[in-house]
């Protein structure tokens, strides 16, 4: 009976795997999004780079904006952005991520202040571009508050809400280097690989309390261009290029209204993932000619 039954399991996984990626495939052609007029839209990193453009880009849908982040001057321009932009319904708020207290405390603001949180977008991230030797214990620690831990703690202080209504929306600005190491990466791709597992883990979790009504979305972009990268010597190629940080901005927050779990930019790079099928000389010789 219980090999009848296996075998009736692996031809409904089957057909319904490949339901799946019909839909999905014919979804593609659909224009349906998800409206976020009035929403509250938290986002980390906001103060430059592909968090002012996700704020820039929400603001102009008229979600509610709540910026965060350590630099007050950026992020006061990016509010100021928003309102010459005709949108005024926006709140800055400095916070230090790699503080869980600070966190904690900044988040009951935000909820006294303005309310709950409907799109929570951890975007804050950064790199401590160093050979591993090289590598202070204070850069490690950074390193992984800031891109990783921070994740933990803004979930823990505003998913309770969601989990209430069972309504909301979870994003993390991960990386391509959260699938693909390089030198001088150890300690920023193993945060990224981190802040992926967290989110996709985190997902099934969801899914499994009958909580699908909160939706989730792994972003990993690749070179951007933004601070993060400056004096790095990058070399560009097909499956790694720069991108332009506006263009970013946009293709993220289309991929939240399209409720995306994965969005790799470009999306030719989800063929690092193949690599693990290669050879080990062939994985040296992709690294060498990517740059890693």
């Amino acid at each position: 009976m219980s090999l009848i039954r296996r075998i009736l399991d692996t031809l409904k996984f089957i057909f319904l795997f490949l339901y799946y990626c019909l839909e999905a495939f014919l979804m593609c052609f659909c224009t349906g999004k998800k409206k976020v007029a009035g929403q509250t839209v938290l986002v980390t990193g906001s103060a430059n780079g592909i968090g002012r453009q996700i704020a820039l880009n929400f603001a102009r849908l008229g979600a509610v904006l709540v910026l965060w982040d350590i630099d007050e001057e950026g992020n006061e321009k990016t509010a100021k952005l928003i309102r010459s932009n005709g949108a005024q319904a926006v709140h800055t708020y400095k916070c230090d991520l790699r503080k869980k207290e600070e966190i904690y405390a900044v988040a009951d603001q935000v909820r006294k202040e303005v309310g709950d949180v409907d799109i929570l977008i951890n975007n804050a991230g950064i790199w401590k571009k160093k050979p591993f030797m090289e590598l202070s214990v204070s850069d490690v620690e950074e390193t992984l508050k800031t891109n990783t831990e921070a994740h933990f703690w803004t979930c823990k202080a505003f998913l309770p809400a969601m989990i209430a209504h069972n309504r909301g929306h979870l994003v993390i600005t991960a990386s391509v280097a959260a699938f693909s190491g390089g030198t001088q990466t150890t300690i920023y791709s193993s945060s990224k690989h981190a802040a992926f597992g967290f989110l996709e883990s985190l997902t099934l979790e969801l899914r499994k309390k009958g909580k699908e009504g909160i939706k989730t979305t792994i972003v990993c972009p690749s070179y951007v261009d933004t601070r993060l990268i400056t004096g790095l010597k990058i070399k560009p190629t097909f499956l790694l290029p720069i991108l332009d940080v506006a263009s970013v901005g946009r293709k993220i927050v289309d991929a939240i209204l399209k409720e995306e779990l994965y969005v790799v930019l470009p999306s030719q790079a989800r063929l690092l993932i193949l690599k693990i099928f290669l050879p080990k000389k062939a994985v040296f010789l992709l690294a060498d000619y990517l740059g890693f």
